[in-house]
Parts: structure tokens; C-alpha cells; sequence
């Protein structure tokens, strides 16, 4: 698989803007090579009408919708980010709730359920928010400011019996378990 395929397959799943550094580290490639494979890629986008563009912004790259389609893919999201929320949303906005800040990993635990596509979702309604932690290398989710104020509340913390579920101990004796078997 080439470099150019990998970067590729990297900026697509990635839920968020990558870095240089990042591509480097995760690919175990050179910055320079990197930095010509990407610019290669964003050229084949621009030239060839594609759906797809590669921006970058404070050295960190993003494959995203190409901007002449911005009407049609903001009308085609309207409902996924004004409609109401599935079920299986509304129990990952809960458990990131009563478990925030809380990794994906533990996220998809509790749930049974890979959760990329709802944490994508909840992302774009602006009801969490992700946080990179340099000590375990990897994405926390927690509520917004946002959702709390739509509650009607002043903190997390006035949820109902949010110390009984925040501390739940068999809850951490699960995701322990779970733990182990990994």
C-alpha cells in the first residue's frame, strides 16, 4: 500500500484535523515525504471535480467536502443536526454525561457498539466536545456548555443522582473486566 494510499485512508476516518507531526509519528515516514504526498493529494482533489478537498490550517490537515458543495451538504445535514436524536445518540449523550470526561474505547465498552458515527454526530450538534490528552494520546468526550445550559442547569453535577452514576463502581468493575480480557 503506498504512503499517498495511507494518508489518504488516515485524513478520511480521522474525526479530526491531523498534523504533520502526527502522519509522521503514526506512519513512521519522513516530514518531507509526507509534506509532498499531501500536497500531491490535494492537487489530485482540486483538479479533477471531486465531492472531496484536503485543507490545511495551522500545519494540520483535514480531508473534508469540497466548498462548492456547502449548500448541498449543509441542507443534506440539516435533519441529522437539528432532527431529533436516535436512541442509541441520546444513550451515548447520557452515558458521556454521567461518564465525561470519557475515551471512545470506554465509550464503546459500556455501549456494546462502535460509537464513531453517533460521537460524529453529537460532535456536529455541538452537544460534546472532544479534548486531546497528551498523556494517554487520545480523545476525551465531554458535554458541552451548551447542552448544560439547554438543560436548564448550572453544572453536570445537577443531573439527577449524577455522584451515584458518576462513581457507579460495578460500572468500573465492568469496564475493568473488559479491560483484562483485551
Amino acid at each position: 500500500m503506498s504512503l499517498k494510499s495511507q494518508v489518504e485512508s488516515l485524513l478520511f476516518i480521522s474525526l479530526k484535523p491531523l498534523s504533520l507531526k502526527e502522519l509522521a509519528t503514526f506512519l513512521k515516514a519522513k516530514s518531507k515525504e509526507l509534506e509532498e504526498v499531501l500536497v500531491e493529494l490535494t492537487a489530485d482533489y482540486n483538479k479533477n471535480d471531486r465531492g472531496l478537498a484536503i485543507i490545511k490550517n495551522n500545519e494540520q490537515y483535514q480531508l473534508t467536502t469540497a466548498a462548492d458543495n456547502g449548500p448541498l451538504v449543509r441542507e443534506f445535514l440539516k435533519d441529522e443536526t437539528s432532527g431529533e436524536l436516535s436512541q442509541p445518540s441520546l444513550e451515548a449523550l447520557t452515558i458521556i454525561a454521567y461518564r465525561g470526561p470519557i475515551a471512545k474505547l470506554e465509550l464503546d465498552r459500556i455501549r456494546g457498539v462502535n460509537c464513531s458515527l453517533i460521537i460524529r454526530n453529537l460532535l456536529l450538534r455541538g452537544l460534546i466536545e472532544e479534548k486531546f490528552s497528551k498523556v494517554k494520546n487520545e480523545n476525551y468526550y465531554t458535554v458541552t456548555h451548551d447542552f448544560v445550559r439547554f438543560l436548564g442547569l448550572g453544572s453536570v453535577a445537577e443531573l439527577p443522582d449524577y455522584q451515584k452514576l458518576n462513581q457507579m463502581e460495578s460500572l468500573n468493575a465492568v469496564l475493568a473486566a473488559t479491560e483484562e480480557q483485551n
